[in-house]
């Protein structure tokens, strides 16, 4: 497969026939992820479902990706929600070239929060059905946004302030960050050293034995 660029009225002739095929109630995602990571998005329909648009960046799991902390990256039917609230059937493709490196991802959001309360309607009448298992995925403009989320989510299951965090704590922190992608992010150290209050020669410090522990495990 050529570059994403080099293909591009190829994947917007595509993107309109899901447009038209999906309607309004689906929005088709196409990033290059040989650009700089804060402007993926080259084409985007019905952008209006997660406030998206051309020009803005990937997500978590682009960064989880390309970070190689997942093995395939492609995800197929799963769910996850808007920080509006909106409920989405969701499935991500990853675009590869001739060489097998990812050079770009197809997402698909369908918007399904209309028919889950219907379904919810029809599970309470019947008594039957069985809720679907949501995937955290995070939908920002700009890559700013996006390692903010990665750091309130890495600090959820410590819950702790950074005040209060001892060294096994900012350790699981990090590991967590790190899993994640978000040091791909430009800038990020020093975001993560201001947010936990440590210099940079400590976090570094900090990422080198936890990665040396990943590779003798």
């Amino acid at each position: 497969m050529r570059l994403i660029s080099e293909e591009l009225s190829f994947w917007r002739d595509l993107l309109s026939m899901l447009e038209a095929q999906y309607g309004s109630n689906c929005e088709i995602v196409l990033h290059d992820l040989t650009k700089d990571y804060n402007h993926t998005i080259v084409d985007i329909r019905n952008g209006h479902i997660t406030g998206r648009k051309i020009g803005d960046c990937g997500n978590n799991l682009g960064l989880e990706v390309l970070s190689g902390n997942a093995k395939n990256g492609n995800r197929y039917n799963y769910v996850t929600r808007t920080d509006t609230g909106k409920i989405l059937r969701s499935s991500t493709q990853f675009l590869r070239d001739d060489d097998g490196k990812i050079i770009g991802s197809l997402c698909i959001n369908m918007d399904i929060t209309e028919s889950l309360a219907f379904e919810k309607f029809l599970h309470n009448y019947n008594g039957t059905g069985d809720p679907a298992v949501e995937v955290r995925e995070f939908f920002t403009t700009d890559v700013k946004s996006l390692l903010e989320c990665l750091i309130q989510e890495a600090q959820l299951p410590i819950d702790k302030t950074p005040e209060h965090m001892d060294r096994a704590d900012k350790l699981k922190f990090l590991e967590y960050l790190d899993s994640k992608g978000a040091f791909l992010i430009t800038k990020s150290s020093e975001r993560v050293c201001e947010y936990l209050g440590i210099s940079r020669y400590t976090l570094y410090n900090y990422l080198d034995l936890l990665r040396s522990k990943q590779e003798q495990d």
